[in-house]
């Protein structure tokens, strides 16, 4: 005879009447502490007695239950892809992950590889999350967040360069980010400036918008603009610095501080001399391009932090029909250091 989960652990699953019995509380109490419910005053020795046994039993409340009793679920769920945004984005995206559970939400982060538009709608709304947070790696359409709300999501919020009708957005401008850049080399009296477009895939989604802004900085001054495609591997940096003078471009606004600090490397190797033959501008400010020599200008992104995304997310879970907010992400300056 088949023998239950249970019975094969060789115990019983502990359940909140159990954990109610050890500590000498109500059931309701041990919900409410388990689900760190506000609404309801709790003594700390109360709360520590319940939390304590529920750990002598290993018993933790079940989402799924949890979810019924509430008429939706805590999951806030980002939609990843294979895209290497890099350090800036990678601390906002951590702060606002940290910031969504210390507001009681469970981030799960979906793998959307290869799912068009309809797709992911769908996928999304099938774990029934109370809210998406949608980075841009995967489009989402005015059906698809109809979709999501007809599922449950109560705040859909996307992130990136373009707003989606139905949605609360944070805008990242880039553009603005290229022409900070563009704007510096023509001061610094560049005439023919190369822009990096990173081969990795994608990566459009910035480097497009930022290859424009530089467009609209050196067109009213006459400078001729040439995207210079890359890959994220010394060889193809090595074989781009190799051509460099047949290029005829006195500046680089290099994508970021990481492509600038390996074409920098590559155009030092190739006898190009930074900044007296081409000057070089990056971005997002990272530490170690203050530690090149030469030490590496570059534009600082003051991003609006992960904690503000965490809590327009709880406001709008806590009232879904209030108007669209639109927030911008970005602002841009150069920091004038020796490469240019």
């Amino acid at each position: 005879m088949s023998q239950s989960p249970k019975q094969s652990a060789g115990h019983s699953v502990p359940t909140s009447a159990d954990v109610a019995r050890l500590a000498g509380v109500s059931r309701a109490t041990v919900s409410y502490v388990l689900n760190n419910t506000a609404a309801v005053r709790i003594s700390e020795p109360t709360r520590r007695k319940v939390r304590e046994a529920a750990e002598e039993l290993g018993y933790v409340p079940h989402a799924a239950a949890r979810s019924l009793r509430a008429g939706h679920s805590r999951m806030v769920l980002m939609p990843t892809a294979h895209v290497p945004i890099g350090p800036l984005y990678s601390r906002f995206f951590n702060e606002l992950q940290w910031a969504l559970r210390r507001l009681d939400y469970t981030v799960v982060q979906y793998g959307s590889i290869g799912l068009d538009a309809e797709e992911a709608a769908r996928a999304w709304a099938e774990l029934r999350p109370v809210a998406v947070v949608s980075l841009g790696q995967v489009e989402l359409t005015p059906p698809g967040v109809e979709l999501l709300r007809r599922s449950g999501a109560r705040a859909v919020i996307t992130v990136g360069p373009q707003e989606v009708a139905g949605t609360h957005a944070l805008v990242m401008d880039q553009t603005q980010v290229g022409r900070a850049a563009g704007a510096h080399l023509v001061e610094r009296g560049c005439r023919a400036v190369g822009v990096v477009m990173p081969e990795e895939p994608g990566l459009e989604m910035f480097s497009v918008p930022r290859l424009e802004g530089v467009r609209e900085a050196a067109g009213a001054a006459g400078v001729r603009v040439v995207p210079l495609p890359l890959g994220y591997e010394e060889e193809p940096a090595a074989a781009l610095a190799e051509k460099w003078r047949d290029l005829a471009l006195d500046g680089v606004f290099a994508y970021n501080d990481e492509y600038a600090m390996l074409l920098m490397r590559a155009l030092q190797d190739a006898g190009i001399d930074v900044p007296g033959e081409t000057a070089v501008v990056g971005s997002d400010d990272l530490v170690i391009g203050r530690l090149l020599r030469p030490r590496l200008s570059t534009v600082r992104i003051d991003m609006v932090g992960g904690k503000e995304l965490a809590e327009l997310v709880d406001r709008v879970v806590r009232d879904p029909d209030a108007a669209p907010e639109r927030h911008e992400l970005l602002a841009s300056a150069v920091v004038h250091r020796e490469s240019s």
